[in-house]
């Protein structure tokens, strides 16, 4: 039987593949539809597996909130174009609700979750053949509160930043307005006393490496002990505030700090997450010529 275009066109539309896999599919089972289905579906999972050394550095995060709990996860896609469409949209909503009722903590719980026999990482890699790119389930992090406390959330331009703060004695305005400051600002802590000796210790000793070579090639040196009881405290103090929440300039007015602006309410922040698309992914640099060159088989 002869694959006709009006076969190949009812394939794409019943499997959304592309035109070339619709007709060696069809080539393959001998113009079978429903067998052709099946080898395409066999042929994108295999595909899905063999993507797996791609980055998948774009894609969005998102959260779902179920009373006092709150599950916050990123859901990742090799290009921008494919994260806004509607089939990876239902995907991330689809993983966020099996997640939230679950009781997974990470990503590895996260991947184990079974529902109706199959895992979520199978539930991802069989989507991912559908979507035409590998999608990951990078990032999973759990935050709750108690009865008395509130969530603070924002999402940023559809989920590309997204923040979940636990408040307390604060109201939804001031809530909504410390997660967006955290989602602009991007703190470590929330406050100075957070942060463990190691790594003040760490800190403070990068900051005398720096200075210390500043001062060796400068044309009039300072005496060590004014770099040390000077210089350093006042530079690691200045880092300090930048990393810190309660430190930082407000975002909506930057001439009082966070801290000042929840006195107003008497409110405290008790913790957050903040995460963002493709936080510490080294983006795979792709010259595009080259590889369009290479699929149409110009180079030898």
């Amino acid at each position: 039987m002869t694959v006709t275009p009006q076969l190949v066109k009812e394939l794409r539309d019943r499997t959304m593949a592309g035109m070339m896999d619709c007709k060696k599919a069809l080539e393959a089972c001998d113009c079978d539809m429903e067998k052709a289905i099946v080898w395409l579906r066999e042929k994108g999972i295999a595909k899905a597996e063999k993507k797996a050394s791609r980055v998948a550095a774009e894609g969005l995060c998102s959260y779902v909130i179920d009373g006092n709990d709150c599950v916050l996860f990123e859901l990742n896609s090799e290009t921008d174009f494919v994260a806004k469409n509607d089939k990876f949209l239902a995907l991330l909503d689809k993983v966020g609700q099996i997640i939230s009722a679950s009781d997974a903590t990470n990503t590895e719980e996260a991947l184990n979750i079974t529902v109706e026999g199959k895992t979520l990482e199978n539930i991802i890699l069989e989507d991912s053949a559908v979507i035409g790119e590998k999608v990951s389930l990078r990032r999973v992090q759990r935050i709750t509160k108690e009865n008395s406390q509130i969530f603070g959330a924002y999402k940023h331009m559809g989920g590309r930043i997204v923040v979940v703060a636990v408040l307390d004695n604060a109201d939804e305005v001031v809530a909504k307005d410390i997660a967006m400051h955290i989602a602009a600002n991007q703190p470590t802590y929330v406050s100075q006393a957070d942060i463990s000796e190691e790594t003040l210790a760490n800190e403070r000793q990068i900051i005398l490496t720096e200075a210390l070579n500043e001062n060796a090639k400068a044309a009039k040196p300072k005496p060590e002990n004014i770099i040390e009881n000077n210089i350093v405290p006042g530079r690691l103090q200045k880092y300090l505030k930048e990393i810190c929440l309660l430190d930082q300039p407000f975002v909506k007015n930057p001439d009082e700090t966070v801290s000042v602006y929840l006195s107003h309410t008497k409110s405290t922040v008790k913790s957050f997450i903040r995460l963002a698309v493709g936080e510490g992914i080294e983006k795979e640099v792709v010259d595009f010529a080259a590889e369009v060159a290479a699929q149409a088989g110009l180079n030898k």
